[in-house]
């Protein structure tokens, strides 16, 4: 299991140059002008974890195959896209497809770089594309109103759960909030998301700085941070200049540039921690002389279905799971010892895999 985050932004405001960087293609047009990308480009990313390698040198592993995430660089968003100005529609359709909305923010000054409204303000940009959403769902939900009143005439549960969720909904939007404010029940979190609305989805704003406000921001990503946490969201700091010089470097010369400029890690590691913490995802492993791998798993999940990552047979026919702590794995040497040292258990259908687990699947096919 990976995500997928949809990246959004007004024009210029260096979002295709941090999809380049993050997915080090040249996949996605950079240009000093609006609507540079017309078509969706999606680039995969390895996560980085230090600790798969760490395993993979215990377990003698002949490869090693990171977790993966999915960045959509979708087309510039402009004021009035929810009435299809610019590449609304399509834009808008781009992001019901993703997990989790990135918002790139300009927070630096560069003349030579024309911004869409003639100034810099982030927070501006961020309401801006925050309002095009809310009245594209305000549309949708509204039209859904009347065939869902028929249903529930004729005594349709389903439609009359949808209606009050819909009334709910209409209620938070048209206060000028967005639909993840809507406060529901665990029970209601299926029938809520069935309604795809496009502020219902995690949301995390990335500041976009120039080189010398990397390491500790400015005063355009502070008010960012702020407004983030007001509504709900997170927010990192990344200058998307650096990473697309990072793309180009080995490792090596990566660590180098990066304690040259005081930075201890590049900008993905940040977006990618941010993300994972966004959408409650965790990582668990597999390991042994053929390969040692991550797995991307949400917080909660049971063993079951933590097999049913790998192979949906591994869930059918789930008998139990081996599991070590990575901690106990590492410092034990391997699967043998962490067994001679009691420290491998057998977990059954109810277990909760924590982060770090390393796993082995008993199923019958």
């Amino acid at each position: 299991m990976g995500f997928k985050c949809g990246i959004v932004g007004l024009p210029n405001v260096g979002k295709s140059t941090l999809f380049n960087a993050l997915t080090r293609t040249a996949a996605a047009q950079a240009a000093n002008f609006p609507f540079c990308t017309i078509e969706p480009n999606v680039g995969e990313v390895s996560v980085p974890d230090a600790r798969l390698d760490t395993l993979a040198r215990v377990a003698k592993s002949a490869s090693v195959i990171p977790a993966r995430m999915s960045f959509v660089d979708i087309a510039g968003l402009v004021k009035g896209a929810s009435q299809g100005e610019g590449l609304g529609n399509q834009f808008l359709a781009n992001i019901r497809e993703c997990d989790a909305v990135i918002y790139v923010l300009r927070c630096f000054e560069d003349p030579n770089i024309i911004h869409v409204s003639g100034r810099v303000d982030p927070l501006a940009d961020a309401e801006i594309v925050e309002t095009e959403l809310m009245l594209a769902d305000l549309e949708s939900l509204e039209k859904r109103v009347s065939g869902l009143e028929k249903k529930a005439k004729q005594n349709d549960k389903d439609a009359k759960v949808a209606l009050d969720l819909i009334a709910r909904s209409l209620a938070v939007l048209r206060d000028g909030r967005p639909a993840r404010h809507v406060e529901r029940s665990e029970e209601e979190e299926k029938p809520f998301r069935e309604l795809q609305l496009l502020t219902a989805k995690p949301v995390l704003y990335v500041c976009n700085v120039d080189e010398g406000s990397a390491a500790d921001g400015n005063a355009m990503t502070e008010k960012v941070r702020a407004y983030a946490e007001a509504n709900g969201a997170g927010a990192v700091v990344i200058s998307a200049e650096i990473e697309s010089q990072l793309a180009q470097l080995s490792d090596e010369e990566q660590a180098e540039f990066l304690s040259s400029i005081g930075l201890e890690e590049p900008g993905l590691n940040k977006l990618i921690r941010a993300g994972y913490a966004l959408l409650g995802l965790q990582t668990y492993f597999t390991a042994g002389p053929k390969e040692a791998r991550a797995w991307t798993i949400t917080s909660g999940t049971r063993a079951p279905q933590a097999a049913g990552v790998i192979h949906s047979d591994f869930e059918r026919g789930f008998i139990r799971a081996q599991t070590i702590a990575y901690d106990d794995y590492v410092a034990l040497g391997g699967e043998v010892p962490a067994k001679e040292a009691g420290k491998a258990r057998d977990e059954g259908k109810d277990y909760v895999v924590r982060d770090g687990d390393v796993m082995l699947f008993k199923f019958n096919t």
